[in-house]
């Protein structure tokens, strides 16, 4: 069973998924592909994962890097998954390319190279926004390219992980 609880971010409402075990998603409300891996049967409920949640994104919003991290239950394809890994690894205020990632995974495979399209349609699927840190994912010229949650948010995000 899956459980929401909502959360009023500066930058807009939040809603958040998870089981007692794990948080499974994270969108702000309305952006692309609100809520696409959310169970069809799920209820509102507060939940230890979900408050510990909005305390790690209490800490996040006032401009701090969170010393800890609620467990993560992203769902998604094995391919997806691999790409959300290397994104928690991203570290806070830092910012890699989607190229750098597909380079990244095409050499763990043994592969000359891989499509940085692929990856961008993974990480454009990430039901785990800001936790996973999509947001820190930049175009080739370290342009600001694709944010399911605005290129808006995504540069405030980047602002306020630089202290600005």
């Amino acid at each position: 069973m899956e459980y929401i609880a909502h959360y009023p971010s500066p930058l807009g409402d939040i809603t958040l998924a998870g089981t007692k075990e794990a948080v499974t998603g994270l969108w702000f409300d309305g952006q692309k592909y609100f809520k696409a891996s959310l169970s069809k049967t799920h209820t509102e409920q507060t939940l230890p994962v979900l408050e510990q949640t909005k305390r790690w994104l209490d800490c996040y919003f006032s401009g701090r890097e969170p010393n800890f991290m609620p467990p993560l239950e992203p769902k998604g394809t094995p391919f997806q998954r691999e790409v959300w890994a290397i994104l928690r690894r991203i570290p806070y205020g830092q910012t890699v390319t989607y190229k750098a990632i597909a380079e990244q995974i095409a050499a763990g495979r043994g592969l000359s190279s891989m499509s940085s399209q692929a990856i961008g349609g993974a990480v454009g699927r990430n039901p785990i926004s800001i936790l996973i840190p999509c947001h820190r994912v930049l175009g080739s010229t370290g342009s600001l390219t694709g944010y399911a949650g605005g290129l808006e948010r995504k540069a405030a995000l980047l602002r306020l992980e630089n202290g600005g």
